[in-house]
């Protein structure tokens, strides 16, 4: 049973992108409107190259889900100037390793190379952003891909599929409805011409933003960056669809069948705001105060000392113009579900009644203030900190700056205020995940 999946998602609802020292950075358009940001930093001899492009599930049309993802792979297939089968040979034959995932909201592709093979590395990148082949042979290959992918991940997976049965429900009427997997009859029914039409329209660079972080030079830079990209032709401005969900005002309850477990589970999850929110920042402590880590709330209840547990996480699964925060729990020793899903709740309460005390509080903002820090310890982590700001609060790079203070600054009544207005059970979905016999 894959108990660390559950809890690697929990985690990365606390993982949060700023630093406790200011990230120094340079920023500038091209007349192609790609958005580049360089950050210096000569500590080690490395550099990480990527580009954001901000394109994710949510774009896609409701026939045609899974692109994005799809896209994820199908830009590896090569260009007019790299064979199908090399572009992943070349990073790793130059001391590179590279990768690529898709969201709900953004995909993201990055090289990490010594420091002397930057060049490559904005070859590469531009080469995937100029021109791509894309091809039958290419999607015809990359579908088999995907399938496996979702066939390991989801379909053969235990807990697979809570997320896709919990957002169908707290995200009805938004495209976060379906999973970045997608369909893969949706996959299978799509022609070629429809693949060069998505293409073009959201892997542009307009809608782009390439971030390059490590042992550079800024000046130098800046004229590679031209020397790659400038040729890239623009593209259409790319116009995204608003959307406003009704409040969810009685609580949903479903249940879900799963052949590839043994052991039960329960989840409730609320539809809370976006990333851009304060809000959000307010649910991630909340998070660590329930689950983040042995000593917190629920695992110290539930785990240690009634033992009726085998695992309990809370975690704020943050996007873009909406979040979701789960809580769950799997039992031990067969524990009614509804007992688990009682304990929660009175933890909920209590967060929601009394003030949390003065030295978990300060606790709290010890720890996060040491998430920002190993949060950009990393060249990599960095760039895609530096990207996300830009790409998710308003053009606003320096987010990446303003984390820590804002999170400095909520207050132990703000996080009472916030459990109390979002986490009741008259707003959420409570899900019943059960073995399949």
């Amino acid at each position: 049973m894959k108990k660390r999946i559950l809890f690697a998602l929990a985690i990365s609802g606390l993982c949060l992108s700023a630093s406790a020292q200011k990230v120094q950075f340079t920023e500038f358009d091209l007349d192609n409107g790609l958005h580049v940001i360089l950050h210096q930093d000569k500590t080690a001899p490395v550099v990480a190259v990527s580009v954001m492009y901000h394109v994710g599930s949510k774009d896609e049309d409701t026939t045609r889900t899974g692109f994005a993802h799809f896209f994820e792979h199908l830009l590896f297939e090569g260009s007019k100037n790299i064979k199908r089968g090399e572009f992943m040979k070349l990073v790793s034959s130059n001391g590179g390793q590279n990768n690529a995932n898709t969201s709900q909201d953004r995909t993201f592709y990055y090289e990490v190379f010594p420091s002397n093979q930057l060049e490559l590395g904005l070859w590469l990148e531009s080469e995937r952003m100029l021109q791509p082949v894309i091809n039958e042979v290419g999607v015809k290959t990359q579908n088999e891909v995907v399938k496996e992918e979702k066939r390991l991940r989801i379909d053969n997976s235990p807990y697979g599929k809570f997320t896709e049965k919990i957002f169908a429900h707290l995200f009805d009427g938004h495209p976060y409805r379906w999973q970045p997997i997608g369909s893969m009859a949706h996959l299978d029914a799509a022609k070629l011409d429809e693949f060069i039409a998505f293409n073009k329209k959201y892997y542009v660079p307009n809608n782009a933003v390439l971030t390059i972080a490590g042992d550079l030079d800024i000046e130098k830079t800046k004229g590679l960056v031209k020397q790659y990209f400038a040729e890239v032709p623009k593209g259409a401005p790319v116009v995204r669809k608003e959307y406003k969900l009704p409040e969810i005002k009685k609580e949903i309850i479903d249940t879900a069948y799963d052949a590839n477990i043994q052991i039960p589970a329960i989840f409730a999850a609320y539809r809370v705001p976006g990333m851009k929110s304060r809000e959000s920042k307010v649910l991630g402590m909340i998070s660590s105060i329930l689950s983040g880590g042995g000593s917190s709330r629920l695992s110290t209840k539930m785990v240690d000392e009634k033992k009726t547990a085998l695992q309990v996480a809370a975690f704020n699964y943050s996007l873009e113009d909406y979040g979701a925060y789960i809580t769950l729990a799997l039992p031990n020793k067969n524990t009614p579900l509804n007992d688990l899903l009682k304990d929660i709740d009175e933890e909920v309460l209590r967060l929601q009644t009394d003030l949390i005390s003065e030295s978990d509080y300060k606790k709290l903002q010890n720890q996060f203030e040491n998430s920002y820090v190993s949060a950009n310890s990393r060249m990599l982590g960095v760039a895609e900190n530096l990207a996300n700001g830009y790409t998710f609060h308003n053009k606003d790079t320096d987010d990446i700056n303003k984390e820590l203070s804002i999170i400095q600054s909520i207050t132990r009544e703000e996080i009472r205020a916030v459990a109390k207005q979002y986490l009741n059970k008259n707003q959420r979905v409570v899900l019943y995940y059960l073995p399949k016999k």
